[in-house]
């Protein structure tokens, strides 16, 4: 049997999986850790909180047979601040002098609901599951009264831009995140 519905700390492991495959090297970045196995780690610490960009309030989990196949994580652009302080907190007491300069790049606007991260287990891609969860996020925008969703994706992913577009998201502008470009794109939900 396969749902989608809201995740839960029980799921911890599998979802920071996920994330870390959606995300790499940003995962690296906001964990402050350097191998696979810590930053796997914080980031089920972080799903198991409250009140951060990981929480599980924030995830949506494609399910088949009770086990996670897919996550979508989203939240709105208005709360990421909040959300980031986390982060931010946990970085600084990583830091040696617990460095005041943190900063977390800016993805979301402030007036949209943002998709923050979209992957799917390898074993279950081809499926039409990323499709199932981006329509979930929609959904969940649309019953909290949001009109604007967006996401941002890696300009040189361009398999995932032709889904993005196909699903009637348009590019508006190019951010940097991490270093790198992305197409920053949003779709207007109907009301």
């Amino acid at each position: 049997m396969t749902t989608i519905k809201s995740a839960t700390t029980q799921d911890t492991a599998p979802i920071a999986k996920l994330i870390l495959l959606a995300i790499q090297d940003i995962a690296y970045q906001l964990t402050g850790a350097t191998t696979e196995p810590d930053v796997l780690k914080q980031l089920e610490a972080f799903i198991a909180a409250d009140g951060n960009r990981f929480s599980s309030s924030c995830i949506l989990v494609k399910q088949i047979e009770d086990k996670p196949a897919g996550m979508i994580l989203c939240y709105h652009g208005s709360d990421a601040d909040q959300l980031n302080e986390p982060i931010i907190e946990h970085l600084k007491q990583l830091s040696p002098n617990g460095d005041a300069a943190i900063i977390i790049d800016q993805e979301a606007d402030k007036d949209e609901y943002y998709i923050d991260a979209l992957a799917v287990d390898p074993a279950h891609q081809g499926k039409g599951f990323a499709k199932e969860l981006i329509s979930a996020a929609e959904q969940r925008a649309f019953d909290r009264f949001y009109t604007k969703i967006a996401l941002n994706v890696d300009k040189d992913n361009e398999s995932a831009h032709s889904l993005y577009l196909k699903l009637g998201y348009e590019a508006d502008k190019e951010i940097t995140i991490g270093h790198k470009p992305f197409w920053h794109m949003v779709k207007w939900l109907n009301s």
